[in-house]
């Protein structure tokens, strides 16, 4: 006897009819699929249904998005289910209010059904979720804090460490860090000298660099604040702590990574 398959359950949560059908019949060979019109709609299917995720509208006449999210995270009925925002609201300060209320993800219309797709396997599939790791890039000639760094973090990010600093370029080819934990003090190549290398690549304007030292002078804090470091790691640092530290340096940047807007807005 063939094993039926299991479909995820999803729910729409949109109070434009139209838009309902269309996604629901794109997505209904995939997935097990309800519609609601309405804060209340939703929670009546969820009287007959728990859903594996939630795909929801934020403007709505009788409640927002924002306020059913709030609720639901606040429910630990359905704290723990994904909520994904697809909205005609395009600005950044939305989606970041959307994403910082819980949302895994946040997406605008217009959008394609295969970028809908993909958005809803990568927080339904384990093994999508584990590749979204964020990854680290530690750089430091001490081996001892090298292992220290990738035994803290290695249960909750993909870390690469590098005692050689000079090779930073050539490793950029291959990986892409998310975030940068740089020595201060290394006889190639010092934390602040590394700096330009990493900014001057086009895929790192912007990644937050944290500054690992045992030396927190007023100046060298100074220079690292003036050369744009997102905060300082003083040595020795205790596990949870960095864990912290690291936890606190990424969230903001990975959240604005999932904004899915256009640049331009």
């Amino acid at each position: 006897m063939k094993r039926k398959l299991t479909m995820k359950k999803i729910v729409l949560v949109d109070d434009i009819n139209f838009q309902l059908l269309a996604i629901a019949e794109r997505l209904k060979d995939k997935y097990e699929v309800y519609t609601a019109r309405s804060a209340e709609e939703m929670y009546g299917v969820f009287e007959k249904v728990m859903p594996d995720l939630i795909i929801l509208d934020i403007n709505m006449p009788d409640t927002d998005g924002f306020e059913i999210i709030t609720k639901l995270k606040a429910n630990k009925s359905f704290s723990k289910i994904p909520v994904i925002f697809l909205t005609s609201r395009r600005d950044k300060s939305s989606a970041l209010k959307g994403l910082s209320l819980g949302a895994v993800d946040y997406m605008t219309k217009p959008y394609s059904i295969p970028a809908l797709i993909d958005c809803i396997e990568s927080h339904l599939n384990p093994r999508n979720r584990e590749a979204e790791k964020a990854i680290i890039l530690a750089v430091d000639d001490s081996p001892v804090v090298l292992q220290m760094i990738d035994h803290a973090l290695q249960d909750y990010y993909t870390v690469y460490t590098l005692p050689e600093p000079a090779i930073v370029n050539e490793v950029l080819k291959k990986v892409v860090p998310d975030l940068f934990i740089l020595d201060y003090q290394m006889p190639q190549l010092t934390g602040f000298d590394l700096i330009p290398i990493i900014r001057n690549h086009p895929l790192h304007k912007e990644t937050p660099i944290a500054l690992l030292t045992s030396e927190a002078t007023v100046d060298n804090l100074t220079i690292a604040i003036n050369l744009g470091f997102c905060g300082f790691l003083v040595k020795p640092i205790d596990e949870t702590l960095l864990r912290e530290k690291v936890s606190d340096y990424l969230s903001d940047f990975m959240m604005r990574r999932r904004v899915r807007v256009l640049d331009d807005i």
